[in-house]
């Protein structure tokens, strides 16, 4: 009993810091919603960021992937993330001055503009769509996994309706703002739960040696045995790194005041990183103990009732409960902003946030729906939301750095990297190992140079050569929808 009362108390607070957050902010337009006014200090974007970055595939996601998977995933999953950092820290503050001079809100606002290319603009809204439902389902998922294993009597659908519920009030009453707020609540109790779990699991197995002792974990479990192992986890280790800024940093990085503060809210990241080694012991622990079960979801929750008193589980609860919910929140804004902007044409200003709000619950009970009807494994969701973002790259890389890239072959592009990865999806090939979404990325890329060389239309400059005082003069976020502004037919 005590374990729901302190998980539904923390989700209550959570609410209340989302209704606080609007505080001063309460008749704000679009631009206030989609990016807060631009407005965001380093501090803010900070905790935004990591509260997305470290979502509910950090405690439950991780010690699901190496107890079904073995260390292998274990070793891609930290990869990606610590070869994302010093990319980002070159790469996000150009994504930040992308949206300054476009006055952009959403990814294709960016890609639209910058080419002026509607159909640009179309596609790239489809592959976000695409890709931000698996990313949705996958925060259902773990939620449900953790209301599941700390025995709170709630059948799924309650649990999902609930997680629709509290997720559609955070962005509804103020926005991004929200989100960033209970960022903040998030994190302190994640750190402070993966730390104790952690310790304790260490400490019951009596040191790191006994708990990757030969004789109770599996030799496959601890190891990296054979090329196409390796070579799968290098090649996820690239392409995640590179796509975790070109694909999925446009919700936390636009909202930033300043380059500054983006750079700045970067350099501190990788110190979260210190927290995985925790996650690795209670997993092992697990492991070594068989205290597993047939669905490694459960592994970390099934850890955590065992070694913490019903008062801690719940905070351990809540905090995994509320790393779902936040990025599950910030995704759909992301995509509201994407359907009111970039999808709907010419949405009146009065009308572009009442619109966007219906489109976030619109999102929010079809990946309840999808999450109800068929669940797997967490991270072959993530792996497939990666293969799609993952096409956004070359599109990027023509509005940062070089001007020969043109909107129509980038649009070719994407789509048969979105097709190639769909059939290797389907049919599974080895390939010696190499992740299908570079397989896919690389088939984008071919395409698109191929067909911008041989396109006759004028190329664009990129980003990179845009000026500081360029950057300043830019116009601030515009109310208007970016479909009004850009060649239908380019």
């Amino acid at each position: 009993m005590i374990v729901a009362v302190i998980f539904f108390a923390i989700l209550a607070i959570s609410v209340g810091v989302s209704v606080w957050a609007r505080k001063g902010h309460t008749n704000s337009g679009i631009g206030e919603f989609l990016v807060g006014g631009r407005s965001f200090p380093a501090w803010l974007v900070y905790f935004l960021a990591v509260g997305e970055v470290y979502s509910i595939g950090t405690m439950i996601g991780l010690p699901s992937g190496i107890y079904a998977k073995g260390a292998s995933y274990g070793v891609w999953f930290l990869g990606y993330i610590l070869l994302a950092y010093p990319v980002g820290y070159f790469v996000a503050p150009m994504v930040w001055r992308a949206g300054k001079k476009y006055g952009a809100m959403t990814l294709p606002d960016v890609f639209g503009r910058h080419f002026k290319s509607r159909p640009l603009e179309l596609i790239t809204c489809l592959v976000m769509l695409v890709g931000l439902i698996p990313w949705g389902q996958y925060q259902f998922i773990g939620l449900q996994v953790v209301l599941t294993s700390i025995g709170v009597h709630l059948t799924k659908v309650t649990a999902v309706i609930l997680a629709a519920i509290i997720a559609f009030i955070y962005v509804s009453v103020s926005g991004i703002r929200s989100p960033a707020f209970v960022s903040i609540l998030k994190d302190s109790l994640m750190i402070a739960a993966i730390v104790v779990i952690g310790a304790l699991a260490l400490s019951h197995s009596g040191g790191t040696g006994a708990t990757f002792h030969s004789a109770t974990v599996p030799h496959g479990l601890v190891t990296m045995t054979g090329g196409p192992v390796i070579v799968f986890a290098l090649t996820t280790i690239v392409m995640q790194a590179v796509t975790f800024y070109l694909g999925l940093s446009s919700s936390y990085v636009f909202p930033a005041k300043s380059e500054r503060a983006v750079k700045s809210s970067t350099v501190w990241m990788p110190m979260y990183m210190l927290i995985y080694p925790f996650l690795i012991f209670a997993t092992y622990y697990g492991v070594s103990h068989n205290k597993g079960s047939k669905t490694p979801n459960t592994i970390f929750m099934v850890i955590s009732r065992e070694l913490l008193p019903d008062w801690l589980l719940g905070i351990v609860a809540a905090a995994a409960g509320l790393s779902g919910i936040l990025v599950l929140a910030v995704t759909a804004l992301s995509l509201g902003g994407v359907v009111t902007r970039n999808v709907v044409p010419n949405v009146a200003v009065s009308r572009q946030r009442r619109i966007t709000t219906v489109v976030i619950g619109a999102f929010i009970i079809v990946a309840a729906a999808i999450t109800l009807t068929g669940s797997t494994l967490m991270l072959t969701v993530l792996t497939l939301m990666y293969v799609f973002f993952a096409q956004l790259i070359p599109c990027w890389i023509g509005v940062l750095f070089f001007k020969g890239l043109r909107p129509i072959p980038i649009c070719c592009g994407m789509v048969a990297g979105i097709a190639m990865g769909i059939v290797l999806y389907e049919w599974a090939p080895t390939m010696g190992g190499v992740n299908s979404g570079m397989v896919s990325l690389g088939v984008n890329v071919v395409v698109t140079i191929i067909g911008s060389i041989l396109s006759k239309k004028p190329s664009v400059d990129p980003i990179r050569l845009l000026t500081t005082a360029e950057v300043h003069a830019a116009q601030e976020v515009p109310e208007t929808p970016n479909t009004t502004s850009v060649d239908a037919t380019a």
